[in-house]
């Protein structure tokens, strides 16, 4: 199924239920037409990071179900699936040959050995200290091969992921071969996690490294072309690279928009929203919540310094049980630049306020994508992440089927459905249509969104103080009004 313009589900097997059987009655019992497509998170065996260590793409994880129950989904929903180009598990078999039989193993060019990378007597301090990191150590991990020797190969995330070098002809076999893969088994569109480190160049900060991650992303976009799958490279990192992508003709991500939201909201202030939301290309899709934290570095000069500090400040203050401590290594938080908060706890658990964060998003350039926390309006799970110690989990609640009945019963996730279903079903946020986006006074917000023809219009206007908001569209149907008490 070709991708729709309609909202996306962002979930993991076994998020909202137990596994792929128990999503596919939740979708079928509440959320008919609330959703359109679902990017399911990794759901091929995995040795770590909740699915982002593949071993094996030709699999389902048998605790989710199989090959059939994703080809369900597919019936009647767009699908993405994630392709971590940058690396697979230590337990693949790929990488277990390599380590077995070392230089005799077919699959020993698939990894980026650092003995061959770097010249003699190199590494030095200086050649790791300019490598874009996410650990505080070199990206390096010992490797003792059964055959006797022992060496260093490349790791940039955690211990189980280990990477691959891209470059290579059986690296570059095994990339059509999952990409075909992918395509059989119902996927109409691939997240690239983590693509932007793919790329090692010697004397370089091996991250997005230009022209070299153009031919890569243009050799994986031919092959995905032959199958009719489109590719969304997935990147947290300033707004300005982004828009190179979006230069490209590549769906993007607005990871953005969360941030400068959140500085709107609290601040009461229309005028970086605005100006953003004139920014932003029409061919993307656009978040508030994903498996991860809420991206700081993303929204960078799209906010002041002082901006940026207001708005941490503010969720740390405003947010319910939000501590910085959760974004910190006592949590094993990876990224300091990102905050681990459920969105709807970002804003207090205030209702009204996450109702009108959920309406600009949907009437804000793209199409919308909603976590499956969000789309229960989900609070802090501080139990999970007190057992677990690991703080993205504040934000990645399991639900039981039956606490889901209960969930969807509640005001505000019955709102937003209406909300969802609303920006599914008008035809007036056509992605080749008009949009304007005006800020009457300081506080006051206004979108409309029109079709291409001109036929068919909708507006928001919004008054980000009081967070009264009003939904209309051009036969003057009032679809939402809040006020405060």
């Amino acid at each position: 199924m070709k991708i729709k313009n309609e909202v996306m589900l962002i979930t993991y097997a076994d998020s909202l239920g137990n596994n792929l059987t128990d999503l596919n009655e939740v979708l079928t019992k509440h959320l008919d037409q609330v959703i359109g497509g679902i990017h399911l998170l990794p759901f091929f065996p995995s040795t770590g990071d909740r699915g982002f260590a593949p071993s094996d793409y030709t699999k389902v994880d048998p605790a989710f179900g199989d090959w059939s129950d994703v080809k369900k989904l597919s019936e009647n929903y767009y699908l993405m699936f994630d392709f971590m180009v940058n690396h697979i598990s230590r337990e693949s078999l790929y990488f277990q040959d390599y380590q077995q039989n070392y230089l005799a193993s077919p699959y020993k060019d698939m990894f980026l050995s650092i003995a061959d990378f770097y010249p003699e007597n190199r590494p030095t301090e200086e050649d790791i200290d300019i490598i874009y990191k996410r650990k505080d150590k070199a990206p390096f991990q010992k490797v003792n091969f059964a055959t006797g020797e022992e060496g260093l190969v490349w790791n940039t995330f955690g211990e189980e992921q280990i990477d691959l070098d891209v470059t290579k002809e059986v690296t570059k076999q095994f990339i059509r071969q999952t990409i075909k893969e992918m395509a059989a088994e119902g996927c109409s569109l691939i997240r690239l996690d983590a693509f932007a480190y793919a790329i090692k160049k010697l004397d370089s900060n091996c991250f997005f490294v230009e022209p070299d991650i153009w031919e890569l992303l243009d050799e994986i976009r031919l092959e995905a072309a032959k199958y009719e799958v489109e590719l969304l490279p997935e990147i947290h990192e300033h707004y300005s690279i982004q828009m190179k992508i979006a230069e490209h003709d590549y769906y993007i991500y607005d990871f953005a928009l969360p941030m400068v939201l959140l500085y709107s909201l609290y601040s009461g202030k229309s005028n970086r929203l605005v100006d953003w939301l004139k920014m932003s290309p029409m061919k993307q899709f656009t978040t508030l919540d994903t498996h991860d934290g809420i991206g700081v570095v993303d929204a960078k000069d799209l906010l002041a310094e002082a901006e940026t500090a207001y708005t941490t400040e503010k969720l740390y203050e405003i947010g319910a049980n939000v501590k910085k401590i959760y974004s910190s290594e006592a949590y094993n938080n990876l990224d300091i630049y990102q905050i681990n908060s459920t969105y709807y706890s970002a804003l207090g658990d205030d209702d009204q306020s996450y109702l009108l964060a959920r309406a600009i998003q949907c009437f804000a350039p793209g199409i919308p994508q909603v976590y499956y926390v969000g789309l229960l309006a989900g609070k802090n799970d501080l139990d999970l992440l007190e057992q677990t110690k690991e703080g993205r989990n504040i934000n990645r609640h399991y639900y039981s089927l039956d606490e889901i009945e209960g969930e969807v019963k509640r005001p505000v996730v019955k709102r937003l459905f209406e909300i969802l279903t609303y920006r599914n079903e008008s035809l007036s946020f056509d992605l080749d249509g008009k949009i304007t986006v005006e800020a009457p006074s300081d506080n006051l917000l206004v979108i409309t969104r029109e079709s291409r023809d001109g036929v068919y219009r909708s507006v928001l206007e919004a008054n980000l103080v009081t967070k009264d908001f009003v939904i209309a569209d051009n036969v003057g149907k009032q679809i939402t009004q809040l006020r405060n008490k």
